[in-house]
């Protein structure tokens, strides 16, 4: 069988859609990553399967899935054939950081109507001038998704996998800031944390790690493992990640990967490509063609 890789990506005039992702992959897996949006993902094709919090989850027919910002991910498909998929990349002003941590424990959402909703509304996505609909048929998928996460909406089914056992090795919070499990000392939730913000602030210019120990007072390894056992992913699997996501956008915009290499804080064009095609799926010129394609295609319809 060829590898398929098939992706057409937009951003629609929409408020709180970041991205449109639509793709059919046969043999790629991503790996572990971050987004700082939501991702409400939807398989019209194949299965896919992936890991969330330390957890293995999958996409059972008939749901949705929603994965929460900031908390790594990965994805593979199930069989042979791959999988086709629909995602909607949403940020905070259509769901809060609030709802995170239901998220995390009940990312997939078995519930036929909300398909259907999310259906719908990719459908009114890809019509220009049916901005209105779409921006109705999100605000009811966004009302049905918090009466999913909003706490006792779930209540006698668990909280996730490892709910209930009593075993006392795994703690969670409600904010998202904290998805952690008591495999590193408390003491080091802080500095994880003071580690993410700097990592954010320096997501162009960057931060190597003996310059972040000096300025957060840590040694280089201690900050490695404070780090990576707060979030699941390591500090430069983060900074790619959020890096990765910012070139999406300027690429959706128009621009050329060679300025948005040197904008996204790449060493060379080269440099996004690899971690590009390792997160997405594609290289960036081909997603910056696709997302063209995508644009011309909705205007002749309109």
């Amino acid at each position: 069988m060829v590898p398929q890789r098939e992706v057409s990506a937009w951003r629609p005039r929409v408020p709180g859609v970041v991205e449109v992702f639509h793709a059919h992959f046969t043999e790629y897996a991503y790996p572990m990553h971050v987004h700082d949006a939501w991702t409400l993902l939807i398989v019209d094709a194949g299965a896919v399967r992936y890991d969330l919090d330390r957890h293995e989850h999958g996409t059972p027919h008939d749901s949705v899935s929603l994965l929460p910002p900031h908390v790594p991910h990965n994805g593979s498909p199930v069989t042979p054939y791959g999988f086709r998929k629909r995602v909607l990349y949403l940020d905070l002003s259509r769901l809060d950081e609030t709802y995170i941590g239901p998220a995390v424990d009940t990312p997939d959402l078995v519930d036929p109507v909300l398909r259907r909703r999310v259906g719908q509304l990719h459908t009114a996505l890809a019509h220009p001038g049916d901005e209105l609909e779409a921006e109705s048929r999100l605000t009811l998928i966004g009302e049905r998704l918090r009466g999913h996460l909003r706490p006792g909406a779930r209540a006698g089914k668990g909280s996730g996998k490892g709910a209930g056992k009593g075993t006392g090795t795994r703690t969670r919070t409600r904010t998202g800031d904290d998805l952690s499990h008591r495999s590193y000392q408390a003491a080091d939730r802080p500095l994880a944390h003071r580690l993410r913000e700097l990592l954010d602030e320096r997501l162009v210019q960057g931060v190597n790690l003996e310059e972040a120990a000096r300025l957060l007072h840590a040694h280089p390894a201690h900050l490695v493992r404070a780090f990576s056992g707060a979030f699941g992913i390591a500090p430069h699997q983060y900074l790619m990640a959020r890096r990765v996501d910012l070139a999406r956008r300027l690429l959706l915009d128009g621009r050329v990967p060679g300025e948005v290499a040197a904008e996204t804080g790449f060493y060379d064009q080269s440099h996004l490509t690899r971690h590009f095609k390792r997160l997405v799926g594609v290289a960036p010129g081909r997603y910056r063609v696709s997302a063209g394609m995508a644009r011309r295609g909705r205007r002749g319809r309109s």
